[in-house]
């Protein structure tokens, strides 16, 4: 039951976006749509996984004068990993020359090296909790980063393009403004203010 809240934590009541406020630079700088959202997200969600289970794994073994240099020297691997992959499979312009996830993403993806979300949890929770519990809280705050990245690039394309999923659902060009960056200070402000009231609520 207690793995179970390591998980679900990660959605309302510790996320990282609408709670914490972390990794507000790729939230904002990548969610001009859904897809992308998704894209910035399911990464960002491997790679705390991924360095979540390592750290846990030899946490004990790593000196601490040297701890915080190892961890970023693990997650970036993992970072380089998810590069190289996205470069291979994700990198194909799409049918009418839009331009591939991999290029929208674009500097982001190396970029999760820094995001504070990843090397936060390696250091405050995976360094002091077993394997399990370490990936189950990586996949939860993962996939919370995700749905916030994914709701906020949902309201911003449908309100600023008349789309959802590069699909069309209105003639013409909606509110320009939410697709801009201060479009994205402008519904993220609204969807933290909403999260505030249904946490209350829960809690």
């Amino acid at each position: 039951m207690s793995q179970w809240k390591n998980f679900t934590k990660g959605f309302i009541k510790e996320n990282p976006v609408f709670v914490l406020f972390l990794g507000l630079c790729p939230t904002l700088g990548t969610t001009n749509s859904a897809i992308n959202g998704i894209g910035m997200g399911l990464a960002t969600t491997f790679v705390l996984v991924m360095s979540n289970l390592v750290v846990s794994l030899i946490a004990r073994l790593i000196p601490d004068k040297v701890r915080i240099p190892s961890y970023i020297v693990i997650i970036a691997s993992f970072v380089t990993i998810v590069d190289l992959i996205m470069k291979a499979f994700l990198n194909n312009p799409g049918p009418n020359f839009e331009p591939s996830l991999y290029d929208q993403l674009g500097i982001f993806i190396p970029l999760i090296v820094v995001n504070c979300i990843v090397l936060g949890r390696a250091e405050a929770f995976a360094s002091k909790n077993s394997v399990m519990t370490s990936l189950i809280d990586g996949f939860g705050i993962g996939m919370g980063f995700t749905f916030a990245l994914l709701l906020l690039g949902s309201v911003r394309e449908i309100l600023g393009s008349g789309s959802i999923f590069n699909i069309k659902f209105i003639q013409g060009d909606g509110i320009l403004l939410f697709v801009s960056p201060p479009g994205a200070f402008l519904a993220l402000g609204f969807l933290i203010m909403l999260m505030n009231k249904l946490s209350r609520k829960i809690s």
